[in-house]
């Protein structure tokens, strides 16, 4: 066989390699659609609701927010790994996004004092550089 062969060969096994380790397709399982409940009154208040078979779940209100936004406050469930339901209530609006949910750590005790003490200190003119140092 010559060089020209060779290469050939060598290219059609890598090429059928390449093939036969490429990631084979698989059916993702059909979930159902069991409660779709859609509102949207066209000036920027709606609500949506779902439910699936297997337990997702979600639950939105929707109305316009003072700054151009949209306020948003709702609901999401869904089942984990463990097999615990896990279920997050939210607000979202010109304040930012809330979450609440047993499963959320909760942030330590001394946060909202260096919280409220930052504050302060942005109420006073108080500012800091990139390395943490007061100007």
């Amino acid at each position: 066989m010559n060089v020209a062969g060779c290469q050939a060969t060598v290219i059609l096994a890598c090429l059928a390699a390449v093939a036969l380790a490429a990631p084979q397709e698989f059916a993702a399982p059909v979930i159902q659609i069991v409660r779709d409940e859609r509102t949207d009154q066209g000036d920027g208040n709606f609500n949506y609701l779902f439910e699936t078979e297997n337990g997702i779940a979600t639950n939105v209100q929707g109305a316009p927010g003072s700054v151009g936004q949209s306020n948003m406050q709702g609901s999401y469930r869904y089942t984990d790994e463990n097999g615990e339901v896990v279920e997050v209530t939210f607000i979202a609006d010109e304040n930012g996004y809330s979450a609440q949910s047993p499963l959320i750590p909760a942030a330590p005790a001394h946060v909202a004092e260096l919280l409220r003490i930052a504050e302060e200190q942005r109420a006073a003119g108080i500012t800091f550089d990139e390395q943490g140092r007061r100007l």
